[in-house]
């Protein structure tokens, strides 16, 4: 089993990297992070700040974007080019298959996320002043690896990209260690960023298990909006909107997953809430994302095998 879904969590990530829609937000996502220095050049000793926080919600937002891209395109394709038919015809199971496309796309996002992270990070490490030179070194030795890998890898370039992503965010955490606070902003802002795709991620699988990638996306984004503002609609005032909308909001906020917990204030990244302990709060993050996805992918496995391809 683990083989199989191996195999079609490989394909699905092959197939995905190479697809121009991804470029191009890759593309969006390090313009934004480039354009966090123009904006930061207009303040006064806060540049640092500026750019780590316009950095971090350039990572989340377009991860999510990209989440509800793959998540509602990746299973159709496979039905409209009919692709899925010999592959499904072969001892793989349809569950198999599901899980395989999703953790697919999961890798997919922590490229994405590994290469916009290692790149704000970047920035903020030259904005420090400290080890400039080393970190100009780190930043060609890196790319340097990335031309070397993809001249030698012909056939297999796309998978040399996701190794490399993981050791680029992890070679620029270390070498950022001059930027304080900030760098640990970015660092656990991209790990939650990390926990909610998956949610995402899980969610976009679900409705396209059964329905187009248009409606899938509408019904992805419109989940995703009520869970950024579960923690508004479990708070309604009585006086304003009334008992019954008021219950309604707490139904929403508890049906939904809470997906503002991966967006949290500033000081709760930088683990100055005193009641709020950092690791703890990112494990349980965690521990939350792993739950509904592992719920959401057994009803996407569940519907897609009594789905009639005919």
């Amino acid at each position: 089993m683990l083989g199989r879904v191996f195999a079609i969590a490989m394909n699905t990530y092959r197939e995905a990297v190479r697809a121009r829609v991804l470029f191009g937000l890759m593309a969006a996502a390090l313009a934004a992070s480039a354009y966090s220095l123009v904006i930061a050049s207009m303040s006064i000793r806060q540049e640092m700040r500026i750019v780590a926080d316009i950095g971090s919600a350039s990572i989340s937002g377009f991860a999510v974007l990209v989440a509800i891209i793959l998540g509602a395109t990746s299973l159709y394709r496979e039905l409209e080019l009919k692709t899925v038919f010999p592959i499904l015809t072969r001892q793989l199971r349809r569950h198999e298959y599901v899980i395989g496309k999703y953790l697919g796309i999961l890798a997919v996002l922590l490229a994405f996320v590994a290469i916009d992270g290692a790149a704000v990070l970047a920035i903020i490490a030259l904005q420090s002043k400290v080890h400039v030179g080393s970190t100009l070194g780190v930043i060609g030795s890196l790319f340097l690896v990335l031309g070397v890998g993809l001249w030698r890898a012909k056939l297999h370039r796309v998978f040399v990209v996701l190794p490399w992503a993981v050791c680029a965010f992890i070679a620029m955490a270390v070498i950022s260690h001059g930027a304080g606070p900030e760098r640990q902003l970015i660092i656990v802002s991209s790990l939650l960023t990390l926990a909610e795709v998956a949610i995402v991620t899980a969610i976009a699988m679900l409705f396209s298990s059964f329905s187009s990638p248009f409606l899938t996306a509408i019904f992805t984004v419109m989940v995703f909006l009520i869970g950024r503002s579960a923690d508004m609609l479990g708070n309604l005032p009585v006086r304003v909107f009334g008992e019954t909308l008021r219950s309604f909001g707490i139904f929403l906020s508890k049906v939904f997953p809470n997906l503002h917990v991966y967006v949290p204030a500033r000081p709760v990244l930088l683990g100055q809430v005193p009641n709020v302990a950092l690791p703890s709060y990112v494990l349980g993050a965690w521990g939350n994302a792993i739950l509904y996805a592992v719920v959401l992918l057994a009803v996407s496995a569940i519907v897609f095998r009594r789905r009639d391809f005919q």
